[in-house]
C-alpha cells in the first residue's frame, strides 16, 4: 500500500516528519496548522486536502491533543476523512480518548513516535534515517507505521500495552540525561579551574567513546570504571572532592549506585561493591 500522509501540526515534529517523508518519496498531501511557520500549511478549519490521505499524524503537542481528535472526529462525521484512514499521534505518553472514539468509528488509531530529538527539523529529518520508532494501537496502524518509518529507513519498536510512561521515561533517560551529564561535567571542570573549551570538547570526547563501546557490547558489559572495579578507595576520594559542587555530588552518588548494581550483575567481587556501597551512604546528605 502506497501511503499518503496529512500532518496535523507544524511544529518541529511535524516539520521534522514533513522532510523526512518528502525526501523518502513518500506523498505528504499537506501539513496543517494553527500557527505560521517554516513550511507552506493550511490554517484554521480542517482542508479539504486531508481527504486525499490514507494515514493523518497529529504532531501537536499532549494538551492540544484532545482538541485536534475531536476535530477528526467533526471530520470523519461530514465525511471529509474516509473510514478506513489511519490516525497516528508521535505522543510517547498520550493516551487520547478521541483516539479510541475513533477507531471504534473506523478510523484504526496508534502511536507514531519518533526516538529521535527534534530540536532541528532538518537534522532531525536525517536522524530518523537510522533511528527508531516507537508505536502501538490497532493492527493496521501498526502496519501504517511500519511501512512508514521502513520508507524514511527507521525501524520500529512495539510499546507494550500499559506501558507507554516507562517507555517514555527510558526515552527521556536516553535522550535528555546525556545532555545533562555532559552540562553536569562540563560545569564541574569549569569550576576547578579548566577552560570551557577544553573541558566540553573534552566530556563530548569521552562520551562519544562510551557509545562507540556500546556498538560492540551491551551497556552492561561496556561499563568502566571505579565501581565497577570495586574500588571503594577512589569512589571516596571523587565524593569527597566533590562536596560543595551541588548536583555534581548528587549524580555521582545516584549513579554509582545504579553502576554498582550493574556491576553486582558483572560479578564483581561482593565484599568490594559492600564497601563502595558504604562509602556512597556515608555521602549521603
Amino acid at each position: 500500500m502506497s501511503e499518503r500522509v496529512f500532518i496535523i501540526g507544524p511544529g518541529h515534529v511535524g516539520r521534522g516528519l514533513f522532510r523526512a517523508f518528502r525526501a523518502s518519496d513518500v506523498e505528504v498531501v499537506g501539513l496543517h496548522g494553527k500557527r505560521p511557520s517554516g513550511v507552506t500549511t493550511s490554517s484554521g478549519a480542517l482542508p479539504v486536502e486531508m481527504a486525499g490521505a490514507n494515514v493523518i499524524i497529529v504532531c501537536v503537542r499532549d494538551p492540544q491533543i484532545d482538541e485536534a481528535m475531536d476535530e477528526l472526529i467533526a471530520a470523519a462525521k461530514s465525511g471529509l476523512v474516509e473510514r478506513g484512514t489511519v490516525v497516528l499521534h508521535t505522543s510517547a505518553i498520550a493516551e487520547p480518548e478521541g483516539l479510541t472514539a475513533l477507531s471504534a468509528a473506523g478510523f484504526p488509531g496508534g502511536t507514531f513516535h519518533p526516538l529521535v530529538p527534534f530540536s532541528d527539523p532538518e537534522v532531525a529529518a536525517e536522524l530518523l534515517r537510522k533511528g527508531w520508532v516507537g508505536i502501538d494501537g490497532e493492527n493496521a496502524a501498526r502496519s501504517a507505521s511500519r511501512r512508514l518509518a521502513g520508507h524514511v529507513g527507521a525501524r520500529t519498536v512495539d510499546i507494550p500495552p500499559g506501558k507507554k510512561a516507562a517507555y517514555h521515561a527510558a526515552a527521556v533517560i536516553s535522550s535528555n540525561f546525556p545532555v545533562v551529564l555532559a552540562s553536569v561535567a562540563g560545569h564541574l571542570l569549569h569550576d576547578i579551574g579548566i577552560a570551557d573549551s577544553s573541558a566540553y570538547q573534552a566530556v563530548e570526547s569521552l562520551m562519544a567513546g562510551a557509545l562507540a563501546n556500546m556498538k560492540h557490547a551491551l551497556p552492561d558489559d561496556a561499563l568502566t570504571g571505579p565501581v565497577v572495579r570495586g574500588d571503594a578507595e577512589t569512589v571516596k576520594k571523587h565524593l569527597s572532592a566533590l562536596r560543595g559542587h551541588g548536583a555534581a555530588s548528587e549524580v555521582y552518588r545516584a549513579l554509582s549506585a545504579a553502576a554498582a548494581e550493574i556491576a553486582e550483575k558483572r560479578g564483581t567481587d561482593p565484599r568490594k561493591l559492600a564497601a563502595v556501597g558504604a562509602v556512597i551512604r556515608s555521602h549521603a546528605k
